[in-house]
């Protein structure tokens, strides 16, 4: 019986040892298959995992940054008020003095001069704190992600505050009868031919301009030297100035500002209270309504024109866009 078993192993041991290597290698190869499987299920987990910390990050990133708008506007309106003070002449009126209609010429253009200031610095405070807020973010991720633990920090603290200290710099440095009357639409025609002077002209100045300091202000004090911190800051304040260089930088501002002047005009439509063409106010009368939107606009509590800005679809893209570009390192970036 154990000859008969040795010869019929002998006859087919060809077919025994191609069966075995067939069996070994499909039992390797299921082993390999599923080592692989393993991997790539780790894999896809750990990206998961790191994609939902990093969009958690970005939330609560953008809280901050709506937050930190609500905190400055404050500081904002008396910056402006300061700049434009228009309570002295209010209160020069009620003396009754000679030169009463001078007073009033000069209360008008002050008046349309400050709230329209506050509606381009609120946008460009939104959108500037936006890029700053998202900038810092995205190092902070990286600063605090497993891989970066051993390396040193891309935003220390001291770089963090001497970065955002440069927001200062938006918040400091940037004859009609009263008898007349406007309607809604001519005082949009009027705003809209304000707009038009300001933006279309001196190109070789826009608007950004008057959010950072140029460079050699803002290292007209380093004359000793500069310290290491202070070239990281260098490196936050230029990236800074690539993002309001670029065309997604003035089409968002754009957006903002039109809806800011929008909601601008939304609040004095309610002081005319016919239609557009059929009612209009002296002028004597719309100053003081101009003159106090400025409360309005620059209100810490979220006021409906803050609110459209804030909350503004393309504000929000764009600021994802700038967390998602400095939140991931380098290495992996298409």
């Amino acid at each position: 019986m154990f000859s008969s078993t040795w010869n019929f192993l002998k006859r087919h041991k060809r077919k025994f040892i191609f069966a075995g290597a067939v069996v070994g290698g499909v039992y390797f190869l299921g082993k390999y298959a599923q080592k692989k499987i393993r991997e790539i299920q780790e894999r896809e987990a750990n990206e998961y995992i790191a994609q939902a910390r990093r969009q958690f990050h970005f939330e609560s990133n953008q809280r901050t940054c709506n937050m930190t708008v609500l905190s400055m506007l404050p500081s904002l309106k008396e910056a402006i008020a300061t700049q434009l003070n228009s309570e002295s002449l209010t209160a020069l009126l009620k003396t009754k003095p000679t030169n009463k209609l001078e007073i009033w010429e000069d209360l008008k253009i002050i008046s349309f001069t400050r709230t329209i200031v506050a509606v381009y610095s609120t946008c460009m405070l939104v959108v500037l704190l936006r890029i700053q807020l998202n900038i810092i973010g995205g190092y902070l991720y990286l600063d605090n992600s497993a891989n970066k633990s051993t390396t040193a920090p891309m935003a220390p603290p001291d770089v963090q505050q001497q970065y955002l200290s440069s927001i200062q710099h938006l918040l400091g440095d940037g004859i009609v009868s009263l008898k007349q009357t406007l309607s809604l639409l001519e005082l949009e025609q009027q705003i809209s031919w304000i707009r038009a002077e300001v933006e279309g002209s001196e190109p070789e100045r826009q608007l950004s301009w008057y959010m950072l300091a140029s460079d050699q202000e803002a290292l007209a004090d380093q004359a000793c030297g500069l310290t290491e911190n202070d070239v990281l800051t260098i490196r936050l304040l230029n990236e800074t100035r690539d993002m309001l260089d670029s065309p997604d930088f003035k089409k968002v501002l754009n957006t903002c500002m039109n809806r800011g002047f929008s909601r601008l005009l939304d609040n004095l439509a309610t002081f005319f209270r016919s239609p557009l063409t059929a009612m209009s106010l002296p002028l004597a009368k719309i100053i003081p309504i101009i003159n106090g939107q400025i409360n309005t606009i620059c209100s810490e509590t979220p006021s409906h024109f803050v609110q459209d800005i804030l909350l503004n679809d393309q504000v929000k893209e764009f600021a994802a866009n700038v967390y998602e570009a400095f939140s991931v390192p380098q290495e992996l970036q298409k």
